[in-house]
């Protein structure tokens, strides 16, 4: 459904005066006056009074040429000339009147997007924030059960978060509002409700993309909501009470990755990088893992990404590029519950150790692909052009590999000698597997390849010796 139509062209009966010009723009300011006029009236104290069903109704149904008017506006007002002219009009005094009595779902959505146009641009994005009242009304809209509507307000939010002069501002006020968290939470485990006739995957994107912004921004914020869902029943004991604690936060966000997993990689990146800023705190990993239900359903929605979905045998090496973010944050995810659930017999063993060990290299080996570069260089202009995606993909990568090679090395220290032999039977840790592990772990990781080389000696003597040949750096006794 195309929600925001493009306006039709002018005819000649609306041509546009002289001096009537809205900047170098062909919009007319006579026009929009009257579009702005007419939003006045709709929420005028005669018009909002309500003395029947009839006209309750009404009030939620918004008249099909207004609608297309404002829709004009909408689209006009993506245009810097036509924003500072709204702005110096006092539209989003005129915007936050209608949201703070209109009952039309469709009118408020349309007011928070133009909004949402006009603050991409810093001066007026500085003034909209500086204005309480407003923010406390736009804050309001994410109580809204319009999806629509919450879909502009979180791209509203997101663009003034990523504004440097006001993101402090807009983090303060959320933590001032407690209940907002609610509502995300809510928005984040409800998507699938089949009265949400809206695609919920864009809303759970944006959504994601607001928690994601919000929590790299202000710690203490993510701590905040981190314990919000940790609240202590006042009848049971407190060491009671630590063992049933219900982290709201982690759920809601495995809830919003399962449903824009296989529809949106971007969404799923995003939903990712929460999970993995969550881990940054102490906290946050104990949000994932003290709840044995969350700590299972995590890991077991990584794990299948990273070993049934992404970067498969079967894949192009070249898919890295498009899957390094969100494999990066996957797998430092899962390095931090492994690491924090070591003692744990699920995380233990062949069935989780050889499949993630496979993984890992796999993603090293194409990685290497990745990062060859091209034999001949035919156009200098076109290397120079490319040089800052270059590099920038290559910073992605050595991320993804200082993550991959940790991970790796974690589990490498856990390896028995029956799951090595298991290993080398299924292939996991073939000749060339070892020897990709073994280029990508040396030499930071030297005890821990020398200590696997000593149990690989015992499974298999003639590997053991042509590996220690072609790695003469490693010290180890056999």
């Amino acid at each position: 459904m195309d929600r925001n139509p493009s306006p039709p062209p002018p005819s000649r009966t609306e041509e546009v005066a002289v001096g009537d010009c809205i900047g170098s723009t062909v919009y007319s300011k006579h026009w929009l006056f009257g579009v702005l006029s007419g939003l006045i009236q709709i929420v005028s104290p005669e018009n909002t009074k309500s003395s029947s069903d009839d006209d309750e109704e009404q009030q939620m149904e918004l008249d099909e040429e207004l609608e297309n008017e404002i829709c004009r506006v909408w689209d006009m007002s993506m245009d810097e000339d036509v924003a500072l002219f709204l702005q110096e009009f006092n539209a989003p005094d005129i915007f936050m009147g209608v949201l703070a009595k209109s009952k039309c779902p469709r009118l408020r959505e349309i007011c928070v997007g133009i909004l949402g146009n006009m603050s991409c641009f810093q001066e007026i994005c500085v003034s909209i924030s500086s204005d309480k009242n407003l923010g406390q009304v736009l804050l309001h809209c994410l109580y809204d059960s319009d999806p629509p509507t919450l879909l502009e307000t979180s791209r509203l939010l997101l663009t003034c978060l990523s504004q440097t002069e006001v993101a402090s501002v807009w983090v303060e006020r959320i933590r001032e509002n407690p209940a907002i968290y609610d509502s995300i939470c809510f928005i984040m485990s409800s998507s699938t409700n089949a009265s949400v006739l809206f695609p919920a995957v864009d809303l759970l994107v944006k959504v994601g993309e607001v928690v994601d912004k919000l929590f790299d921004l202000d710690e203490k914020l993510m701590l905040e909501w981190i314990r919000n869902g940790a609240a202590q029943p006042l009848d049971q004991p407190q060491e009671e009470s630590e063992e049933q604690r219900v982290f709201r936060i982690v759920p809601c966000v495995l809830e919003a990755a399962k449903q824009v997993r296989s529809e949106n990689l971007e969404g799923l990146d995003v939903y990712m990088r929460i999970l993995q800023l969550l881990t940054t705190v102490d906290d946050g990993i104990q949000a994932i893992v003290q709840c044995p239900d969350t700590g299972k359903d995590t890991w077991n929605l990584l794990f299948d990404l990273v070993c049934h979905e992404f970067c498969q045998s079967d894949d192009p090496p070249i898919i890295l590029q498009e899957q390094k973010t969100v494999l990066a944050s996957v797998f430092s995810v899962l390095s931090a519950v492994y690491a924090s659930q070591a003692e744990q017999q699920d995380l233990k063993g062949e069935k989780v150790d050889l499949p993630l060990i496979d993984s890992l290299i796999r993603v090293l080996q194409n990685m290497e692909h990745c990062q060859k570069k091209p034999e001949d260089s035919s156009e200098s202009n076109t290397e120079e052009t490319k040089k800052s995606d270059l590099t920038q993909d290559d910073f992605h990568l050595k991320i993804l590999k200082d993550i991959s090679c940790e991970f790796l090395s974690n589990i490498f220290q856990t390896l028995t000698k029956d799951t090595v032999a298991k290993g080398l039977k299924e292939g996991q840790l073939s000749k060339q597997k070892c020897s990709c592990a073994f280029q990508n772990l040396l030499p930071f990781y030297s005890p821990v390849v020398e200590d696997f080389l000593k149990i690989l000696h015992e499974v298999d003597k003639t590997l053991a010796g042509d590996l220690k040949e072609s790695f003469p750096s490693l010290k180890v006794q056999t």
